[in-house]
């Protein structure tokens, strides 16, 4: 730790100290604060977040003027009829409806979308940090792009702000190139653009944000992004606290389609990050007995992971860490890679209730990987969660990844001998102590898997097809196809507790139908039960067996019937095809 970090810390441990002793003799004594003691409340008050109900907080800015314009107070805009081409082919380009974008300010006002209660905290007004908005794009669309700079210069205390930092991942739009340039000299400096050589792909380059970045923390946004109101002063106050903090704003949605601005949370909820043994993202609310330990609702709280777009860590602390894993490829992974680092080399994730930002959420990628997806072999995203778990996972939980991913054994997650050097050097903690101490809850959603009895194609041997999703969305019906081998829609697991699953949906029928469900929260068995001899699958509860229709290929549940080859399933193990 270096030497002023160090310094923070100590006065924080003494100020906190002091501030319990205020409290047993102001508020369960009863006492009056005497002359001598007033400068020791007010240096607690600079130091320490608090909460002044009735008085606005320190940091909290004059209410914003709506005015009579297209998508103000964040509310949705509809294109003229002689615009709805441009729209499409917009949306089409950068998916997103830019057109609509380039007809609302680049200053819009926004609803409020925080609790009553953030208006009144308080926050340290010399804590001494200073912001580097770090904003990584690739071909973005130029008023989202300036839109998010516009409001972040908005919103923020001018002394909180070092600068907004474009990184341009090797954009090749007209518009990003002399006209941005000639578009941000306008800010006098407080927004600089930096570029890449060749296209690196969100995660190298947000690495390379950090290193030019001239603040003292970072905070990482993505292109197209809103921020709200006094969105900041509450990412930085942990941080100031603690160095080995994450700070993650809550998450607005801004529609792709007409640009409203609306929470994606229901009033008064808390969630926070956790994921399922497959390393897809997911959420859960605040467990109830740590909400119960929490004084304030909108105070900021302890998650495990984050979804990975948004959120603010200390400059240098960030670069101690190894930044992201350079062996990661272009995006995917990087959430968790950083998420597990922090907790268990010794920091800690807290979400903030009271910073929020709007986030468009695209209707799909614009873009490809170009080269840099050629350079994997196999599913790139699947390749660097291979790489996150193989460095920070034990193998106990490893397990429990290949088999909801059984074909990710195959690829080639590259040399990690740098990463577990990272890992030992730092004295991380291992996974068990992660899931027991930090995402424990995870658990109650997401059990630990049992293995699979079988996995691979489930072959029809009457009508030589397999069991497929079919491509279609949970909840809908299962289908049978041409087996292709290459797993997808086709790679079925079977495991020891009688579960069917594809991905992270499951299989079930009942009288009418054989379905692709979401699998029941909390469940890791199912009624199915496959016969070695007879290569029957039973559905238990039912008492049936899956079949086939011999003229029309549809699935059924229907009375057993042994030798019949319309009812015999066969597994077949897929072998790798990179």
């Amino acid at each position: 730790m270096n030497p002023v970090a160090w310094k923070r810390s100590r006065v924080l441990k003494l100020v906190a100290a002091g501030s319990l002793v205020l409290v047993i003799l102001y508020l369960f004594l009863g006492r009056t604060p005497t002359p001598d003691i007033l400068p020791i409340i007010e240096q607690i008050k600079r130091e320490v977040p608090f909460l002044s109900p009735g008085k606005l907080g320190n940091f909290e800015p004059p209410e914003e003027l709506i005015i009579d314009a297209p998508g103000e107070g964040g509310k949705p805009y509809e294109l003229p009829p002689e615009k709805k081409n441009e729209g499409e082919e917009s949306l089409s380009n950068y998916g997103m409806n830019m057109a609509v974008s380039d007809m609302i300010s680049l200053e819009r006002s926004i609803p409020d979308t925080r609790m009553d209660e953030c208006k009144y905290w308080n926050y340290p007004e010399h804590m001494g940090l200073k912001a580097s908005v770090v904003i990584v794009f690739h071909n973005e669309g130029f008023s989202t792009l300036m839109r998010n700079v516009k409001t972040i210069i908005k919103r923020t205390p001018p002394e909180m702000l070092e600068e907004v930092l474009l990184v341009d991942d090797f954009s090749d739009k007209e518009n990003l190139k002399s006209e941005l340039e000639d578009y941000i000299k306008r800010f006098h400096g407080k927004v600089r653009l930096v570029r890449n050589k060749e296209r690196e792909g969100l995660i190298r380059t947000r690495t390379r944000g950090a290193e030019e970045s001239r603040g003292n923390v970072v905070v990482f946004l993505d292109a197209h992004c809103e921020v709200n109101r006094n969105w900041l002063p509450p990412l930085l106050a942990p941080i100031y606290k603690d160095r080995t903090t994450m700070t993650v704003p809550v998450i607005d949605g801004v529609d792709h389609q007409n640009f409203h601005y609306r929470p994606v949370y229901s009033p008064g909820t808390n969630f926070r990050g956790i994921f399922e043994w497959g390393m897809y993202y997911k959420e859960t609310e605040i467990p109830p007995d740590m909400e119960a330990m929490r004084p304030h609702k909108s105070a900021p709280y302890k998650s495990p992971t984050h979804a990975g777009g948004l959120f603010a860590i200390d400059r240098q602390y960030f670069l101690e860490l190894g930044a992201y894993d350079p062996g990661l490829l272009v995006w995917g992974g990087e959430n968790f890679e950083l998420s597990f680092k922090i907790w268990q080399c010794g920091g800690s994730i807290e979400w903030v209730p009271c910073s929020r930002v709007g986030h468009v959420y695209r209707g799909f990628m614009p873009y490809n990987f170009g080269k840099l997806a050629e350079k994997s072999k196999g599913p790139l995203i699947t390749i660097n969660y291979k790489r996150v778990i193989e460095v920070w996972f034990d193998e106990k939980h490893k397990e429990y990844f290949y088999t909801r991913e059984p074909m990710a054994r195959f690829l080639d997650h590259g040399d990690i001998s740098k990463q577990l050097i990272i890992k030992n050097n730092l004295k991380c903690k291992n996974f068990q102590w992660f899931m027991e101490n930090v995402a424990p809850d995870m658990l109650v959603k997401y059990p630990e898997l049992p293995p699979n009895t079988h996995w691979g194609e489930m072959r029809n041997k009457g009508s030589s097809t397999c069991l497929d999703t079919m491509g279609r969305p949970a909840p809908t019906k299962m289908g049978v196809s041409g087996c292709h081998g290459y797993g997808n829609n086709q790679l079925v697991r079977l495991n020891t507790e009688g579960q069917i699953g594809i991905g992270e949906r499951c299989v079930e029928a009942d009288k009418s139908s054989v379905k692709l469900i979401f699998c029941p929260m909390g469940k890791v068995d199912g009624p199915w039960k496959y016969d070695e001899k007879t290569a029957l699958m039973m559905h238990e509860k039912m008492g049936k067996c899956l079949a086939v229709h011999p003229n029309s290929n549809s699935l059924l549940l229907r009375d057993c019937e042994e030798g019949n080859t319309y009812y015999q399933w066969v597994w077949k193990k897929l072998q790798s095809k990179y």
